[in-house]
């Protein structure tokens, strides 16, 4: 069993960062491919962006202003968040797939953190 326990999360004023981690439990943790989401009230859950045997991939929304990264030997998996907006508000997950790469849709990922909490404020 694999669990995901994220961290980092807070309040912090528009532009302003945030580094969340994800640290993980379970065997061959080099081995998964990673990702983060997201979820506001009210909205779907939406991918951020993924990493795995293939490299790093983001969605639109936040390139060039997040990035995913992962310590195999601590199994830690981050996303460092920069130029923070009111809309970045939502809860942070990370999320795990222990063969392939996993896609953008939340059912393709096999195991969850809890979420932490990022509010933005204006």
């Amino acid at each position: 069993q694999v669990q995901l326990v994220e961290s980092g999360g807070g309040l912090v004023q528009t532009g302003g960062s945030l580094r969340l981690s994800c640290v993980t439990s379970g065997r061959d943790f080099s081995t998964y491919a990673m990702a983060w989401f997201r979820q506001a009230p009210g909205k779907e859950r939406e991918w951020l962006g993924m990493i795995g045997l293939i490299g790093t991939v983001y969605a639109n929304s936040v390139m060039g202003r997040f990035t995913i990264s992962r310590d195999n030997a601590k199994r830690t998996f981050d996303l460092q968040m920069n130029s923070l907006k009111p809309e970045d508000t939502a809860l942070y997950y990370c999320a795990a797939k222990s063969s392939g790469m996993g896609g953008s849709t939340a059912s393709e990922w096999d195991y969850w953190g809890q979420g932490t909490q990022v509010t933005v404020s204006s």
